[in-house]
């Protein structure tokens, strides 16, 4: 079962003054433009809420259904463009048993703050226009979601990523219309870093993944797409490093 709940923090929204600059500026840049180990080392691990734990199907048996939270950062590679450090993803879900014995999955929420891409819209702008010119990356879902893994296969999720900059409208999105397919493969030996908590480090790539052009950026679209040499087919990475927990709906606080 998938049930999709999209809970998005709020983003930069541009003004009128915004528009006017965002519409002289495109004329004259488009014009010329396995099983977990033990950690022998604890690392320090981020803290934890359920708060966005979705509710389960009725009927099912809440003590083998989880609330897993996994909190990631890592790097991204969309064409030509890199961000070396994303800020903190936080994603939630539960998954167990159906009442029929099928698996079952329900989507809960991604959370993230927005990450500055290196150079803005036009490269390394310095002084009065740095802030103007600034471009971030805000991570969202996608839609969907399929979470059960096979050996280091972790299955299948979407994303799309808001692209944020004073001159651009709020629906400026890469992967808007398509989303970005990522099939993240684990990198290496899982760790349980806590038992009590349970918390569980792995690392996983996707580089092999196709980013679509950005869309719903208005007169700026072409700036944003040859920013990023988009659409790719080719040459796009996320590497993430992530720490895993769990509840079972019989040990979460009432609601």
């Amino acid at each position: 079962m998938q049930t999709t709940t999209d809970k998005r923090p709020s983003t930069v929204r541009r003004g009128v003054a915004g528009l006017a600059v965002a519409a002289a500026l495109a004329t004259t840049v488009i014009g010329a433009a396995g099983a977990p180990a033990v950690a022998a080392d604890v690392p320090p691990t981020p803290s934890y809420d359920f708060n966005d734990c979705p509710e389960i199907p009725a009927g099912v048996d809440a003590p083998r259904w989880k609330c897993e939270v996994l909190t990631a950062t890592g790097s991204l590679t969309l064409g030509s463009r890199s961000v070396p450090e994303l800020a903190p993803i936080t994603i939630t879900h539960a998954e167990g048993p159906m009442p029929d014995g099928s698996k079952g999955q329900v989507w809960g929420a991604l959370r993230a703050a927005p990450t500055r891409v290196p150079g803005g819209l036009l490269g390394n702008v310095a002084g009065d226009h740095s802030r103007l010119l600034s471009l971030s990356l805000q991570p969202e879902y996608g839609g969907w979601s399929d979470f059960y893994s096979a050996g280091n296969s972790l299955g299948l999720f979407t994303m799309r990523f808001r692209a944020l900059s004073p001159l651009l409208p709020h629906g400026c999105v890469i992967g808007g219309d398509a989303p970005i397919e990522l099939r993240l493969q684990r990198a290496g030996a899982s760790q349980w870093v806590s038992k009590n908590p349970p918390i569980i480090k792995f690392d996983a790539y996707d580089d092999v993944f196709t980013a679509p052009a950005a869309d719903g950026c208005g007169p700026l679209s072409r700036l944003v797409n040859d920013r990023f040499s988009l659409p790719a087919k080719a040459g796009n990475a996320i590497t993430l490093s992530s720490y895993y927990t769990f509840r079972t709906y019989d040990q979460l606080s009432p609601r």
